[in-house]
């Protein structure tokens, strides 16, 4: 068992959002010793799963749904894969975009390291797009792809 300060340590997050939490109804399970919450193994395990599907962009509301899920047991097994795989799928799709984002990143900074060394962009202008190195032309690729 863990007090709230430990779990907080351990979680690097405010007591104050593991009581909010608590008063949300996420730790259903959760122990009280003389009004004192006590975290068992089962809300450490909530409370990672609770952080993973903040992370993903869940709102609290749709976090307490599925945990209101889990007490219901395994009636409720397809409700919550459904929310994981859309959540999945939210987040790839995020990775997506922001990979592209990197690879414009990744291209502009070659892009001008050459310009810098050249003195001008003349010569890697020209070499837009088939006379990139390969792993550049991948990212300048990937960057101008819609």
């Amino acid at each position: 068992m863990y007090t709230i300060g430990q779990v907080s340590e351990m979680f690097g997050l405010p007591i104050s959002t593991l009581r909010y939490y608590d008063k949300q109804g996420l730790f259903p399970e959760m122990e009280r010793v003389s009004g004192i919450r006590k975290f068992s193994d089962t809300e450490l395990e909530a409370l990672r799963v609770i952080e993973c599907l903040k992370k993903s962009g869940l709102e609290i509301k749709d976090i307490k749904q599925f945990m209101d899920w889990c007490v219901k047991g395994a009636s409720t097994y397809s409700q919550r894969k459904a929310l994981f795989e859309k959540q999945r799928e939210t987040l790839e799709a995020e990775i997506a975009h922001m990979n592209q984002v990197l690879d414009m990143l990744k291209f502009k900074c070659w892009y001008y390291g050459q310009a810098a060394q050249d003195g001008s962009e003349d010569r890697v202008r020209s070499m837009i797009p088939n006379g990139l190195p390969e792993d550049v032309r991948k990212a300048y690729e990937n960057a101008h792809h819609d």
